[in-house]
């Protein structure tokens, strides 16, 4: 049996830019538990993904992947795989 790990995640959905006071969630989160907080407010691009890295412990990017799914069908593999590569390498 594999043991669940829990983690808080803040999600919404794409933008071109986020004007949220992610710091202040994250901070009242982190006073209250001790699991790990990851950030998914409007990430689309490796720059947003650098600095939600910077503030929590990671980034979720969920509806860019889709909108690069519907738009490139069967060869979207190769987009995500390429975008997936350009965000981790944003948060190293």
């Amino acid at each position: 049996m594999r043991k669940k790990k829990n983690f808080c995640r803040c999600v919404t959905g794409t933008r071109s830019e986020i004007k949220t006071d992610l710091t202040s969630i994250v901070k009242v989160v982190r006073e209250n538990t001790d699991i790990p907080c990851a950030i998914g407010f409007d990430i689309s691009v490796p720059e947003q993904a650098r600095r939600m890295a910077e503030i929590s412990d990671g980034a979720i990017v969920g509806s860019a992947i889709i909108k690069l799914l519907e738009k490139y069908g069967k060869d979207a593999p190769e987009y995500i795989g390429e975008y997936v590569k350009s965000m981790k390498d944003a948060m190293r």
